[in-house]
């Protein structure tokens, strides 16, 4: 099955210590039906709000860290509390949903739920929250450090060098070139395009004899 219901003591295994009361509590106030899935590419985790006889409904993908899978359900819960407060009459990441989230985040790290590293980089968070996992490349790489199984062989475009060449998953080739911003344009040497990569996209390095490029 792609997906489970799961009651909510059996939500602690996903959470850091600390942190199941609080969310319990939150889940239970607004009836939220929490759906844990598979691994999702396209996101970490996604809000249908409630309409009619059903409930509103959070899905978080199943294979984050607990410290990553709390953030990501925070995420989601401030759009319910947007939802609750202002209906579809604001922009879905508005200046709302923003106040709503760092509220939230606000609340968590007061109890010390998080460590030291992920703590520091939340405070950008809390400050201007971005509507998007790439758009928060610090946390993100403090997150990653806490992931049980790091895949063997590979590495984030943030950790390679500028000129240095990697390959995706899929087996495309590309040449790191400059940052912009918080995303990192990227060369593919099959179309000569360029590609904006986030920093903590997870690549492996190519070995093989250096590329031609178009």
């Amino acid at each position: 099955m792609p997906a489970t219901e799961h009651p909510l003591q059996a939500l602690a295994a996903f959470l850091p210590e600390n942190s199941f009361e609080q969310v319990a509590q939150l889940l239970h106030h607004y009836k939220v039906h929490l759906t844990i899935t598979k691994k999702r590419k396209s996101v970490l985790g996604d809000y249908r709000h409630a309409g009619g006889d059903s409930n509103h409904r959070i899905s978080i993908n199943g294979n984050l860290n607990k410290y990553e899978f709390l953030i990501t359900l925070l995420h989601e819960l401030a759009h319910l509390l947007t939802f609750e407060k202002f209906r579809n009459r604001v922009e879905a990441h508005g200046k709302e949903w923003k106040q709503e989230y760092s509220r939230l985040l606000i609340q968590f790290v007061a109890h010390k739920i998080f460590p030291p590293d992920i703590e520091r980089a939340l405070q950008s968070s809390i400050r201007n929250p971005a509507a998007t996992a790439s758009g928060e490349t610090e946390l993100l790489l403090a997150l990653r450090a806490y992931n049980a199984a790091p895949r063997i062989g590979f590495l984030t475009v943030d950790e390679l060098q500028e000129g240095e060449y990697f390959e995706t998953e899929n087996g495309r080739v590309f040449k790191k070139m400059n940052r912009r911003r918080k995303r990192i344009a990227c060369i593919e040497i099959a179309s000569g395009l360029t590609y904006s990569f986030s920093a903590i996209t997870e690549v492996k390095r190519w070995t093989q004899q250096q590329p031609r490029q178009q």
